[in-house]
């Protein structure tokens, strides 16, 4: 599927937003991402309220393969190829997807972040090091001055 088919599919709808990904195009409306056109299909974004729809018309979800296994992603799931021809249809489904993406969204809370890092206190290792090198320099320094003891100063008899 290329830009412009894409486009003009969506046209229905109303403006779209296109983006490189994988091997096709993320498709967003309003900055919301509702569906995905790849190599595979077009796959729009489904929840619990949307999915009876795509398994009353025999569609299933995403899928992609790995080495190791088959990767089910259940928030896409393969448009019906009927809609292909009835662009109105299309947009009634495209309106649907975009509300599953945007209740998916609500969903997700915001993560929180520390208003301000504090400085860390030092681990036992950067104070065992400081240690150390206290009794080094302590060291070094004990060599330079002259030893405690006193020598005697003989006197002449």
């Amino acid at each position: 599927m290329d830009r412009e088919f894409l486009t003009d599919l969506f046209a229905d709808f109303g403006p779209v937003t296109l983006r490189r990904m994988f091997s096709g195009y993320g498709i967003s409306a309003d900055g919301t991402n509702f569906a995905l056109a790849l190599r595979a299909g077009l796959y729009f974004r489904a929840d619990e309220e949307t999915i009876p729809q795509f398994e009353a018309e025999g569609c299933g979800p995403f899928q992609y393969q790995t080495r190791a296994k088959t990767v089910t992603v259940n928030s896409y799931w393969q448009l019906p190829a009927r809609l292909f021809d009835d662009s109105e249809e299309l947009a009634v489904w495209a309106r649907s997807a975009l509300g599953a993406a945007q209740r998916a969204a609500l969903r997700k809370r915001p993560r929180k972040r520390p208003a301000t890092r504090k400085a860390k206190a030092p681990t036992k290792k950067a104070a065992a090091k400081k240690v150390a090198g206290n009794k080094a320099a302590v060291r070094k320094s004990a060599a330079k001055r002259p030893s405690k003891k006193r020598t005697q100063k003989r006197r002449p008899s």
